[in-house]
């Protein structure tokens, strides 16, 4: 039993940090209902337009505003108290899904309302996804950092597999104003999780604390409800002054970037995962593998994405040992290698089986296909945990909304980069070959990083350096 339980998610930081359990709950429901909306929102502007086109233009409108306000609502994080902003952030996303759900059921029936409003959506969530990262290492303490990530990842893909698939079925059922009303329900939840948080302001100096009991703390570790987050080395009156001092603008947001410049291991982590985003980014290949390769069309399509959430909700489930990796930046390193062998794996199972288009689902070689799919999730799932890791215990506090604002432009920029660099390849090589391609300069691309940056290969978690 003892051995099972070491390989089981650590649930340590739920235990022993009452507002980390209320935000990992509230995000994992409200990230549920954020799934129905995704699904809702692209099945409605298709049903409108009947243009795949169409549907492509909502990422754009998305991905802009995430990329121009990740930069600044990390610059916003490390100028005010975290709680105050992501409460702010929290309520416009509330009001913004609130409004995406009016507009159905008015039967608006406007492209154009909902390419807006989902650009509303990111925007609020660009300074939002900040400022909740930037929150959890005061919540709880820097070893547990690794386990917390672990369950952040895994609440994050339950709802990227089980989000999809229910907000296609609430939509076929009872019609996209349902799906929006729920969401905007469920989001609830993550407003009362951050409304509960103590006020987290930002500090300066030496690596901060976690939360520091408070009068109200259980002696046995199970709830810090009263807990303070205050720095060990800082007086809340230096902290206050130190925050009227600063001054929020784009200066912020270059000095942000400056100081990445200078920080080779967390430069790295950002630099090895655009080695496997853009170079090995699957998701453009599979229309065409459900529906030439594999047979099935939308519902293999479907089957294949499922599959590779699946392998990320695996490997988060059991991740008990990764809360014990002291050498992180291997563990990163040998989990990108992995996963770029993986996108290697599906490229040669389509290799396999030839363009044939066929009449039938090939069962044994979609399983294959599921198969190496699944791995390439869990490594990525893998890799971002230590990534946010090393990103959250190595950078001094007053930095981390800015760098976790470039981890989430990295993040959502990345993939739709790589969806352009396969997709055009695919035109050129055939989807199998642009998989068995892309896997193998995702990991040439990666060793040549880790060979120029060798400190990154040493990192160790007991004595974190940026």
């Amino acid at each position: 039993m003892a051995r099972v339980n070491g390989l089981l998610a650590d649930t340590t930081p739920l235990r022993t940090s009452a507002p980390f359990r209320r935000l990992w709950w509230g995000l994992g429901i409200s990230n549920l209902g954020s799934q129905l909306t995704v699904v809702a929102v692209g099945l409605q502007v298709y049903a409108l337009t009947g243009s795949s086109l169409a549907v492509g233009v909502l990422g754009i409108c998305a991905l802009v505003p995430l990329v121009v306000l990740g930069l600044y609502g990390g610059a916003l994080v490390d100028a005010y108290d975290r709680r105050k902003v992501a409460l702010a952030a929290s309520a416009a996303l509330w009001v913004v899904t609130s409004l995406v759900a009016l507009q159905a059921w008015l039967h608006l029936d406007s492209v154009g309302v909902l390419y807006a409003l989902v650009a509303a959506q990111s925007a609020a969530f660009a300074i939002n996804n900040p400022a909740r990262s930037a929150i959890i290492p005061r919540l709880v303490e820097p070893r547990l950092l690794p386990a917390a990530n672990a369950l952040q990842t895994l609440a994050w893909n339950v709802a990227l597999t089980v989000g999809p698939l229910g907000g296609a079925l609430l939509v076929a059922l009872w019609g996209y104003q349902v799906a929006y009303t729920i969401d905007a329900v469920l989001f609830t939840a993550a407003l009362w999780a951050v409304w509960r948080l103590p006020d987290i302001p930002p500090l300066s100096g030496p690596q901060v604390s976690a939360v520091t009991p408070g009068p109200d703390t259980t002696l046995g570790g199970d709830d810090v409800s009263g807990a303070q987050v205050t720095p060990v080395t800082s007086r809340p009156d230096t902290a206050r002054r130190r925050r009227r001092g600063r001054a929020v603008g784009w200066r912020s947001v270059v000095d942000g970037l400056r100081y990445l410049g200078t920080q080779p291991n967390i430069r790295t982590t950002f630099l090895v995962d655009l080695a496997a985003m853009v170079l090995a980014s699957p998701r453009v290949l599979l229309p065409a593998a459900g529906v030439v390769w594999l047979g099935g069309g939308e519902a293999t399509t479907g089957v294949l994405t499922a599959a590779f959430a699946i392998g990320a909700v695996l490997a988060s489930a059991f991740s008990g040992g990764l809360s014990r990796v002291r050498w992180q930046g291997r563990v990163i390193v040998w989990a990108i290698t992995a996963y770029g062998a993986s996108i290697v794996l599906f490229g040669l199972v389509l290799l396999g089986v030839g363009a044939t288009s066929p009449s039938t689902v090939l069962v044994g070689w979609v399983v294959a296909a599921c198969v190496a799919l699944a791995l390439a999730g869990a490594s990525d799932a893998v890799s971002s945990v230590f990534r946010q890791t090393i990103l959250q215990t190595a950078a001094p506090d007053e930095m981390r909304g800015r760098l976790q604002g470039v981890f989430i432009v990295v993040v959502a920029g990345g993939p739709r980069l790589g969806e352009l660099v396969l997709g055009a390849q695919s035109t050129w090589t055939g989807e199998a070959w642009a998989a068995v391609l892309g896997g193998i300069a995702c990991v040439v691309a990666l060793w040549l990083v880790v060979r120029a940056q060798r400190r990154f290969w040493r990192y160790d978690a007991l004595h974190p350096e940026p």
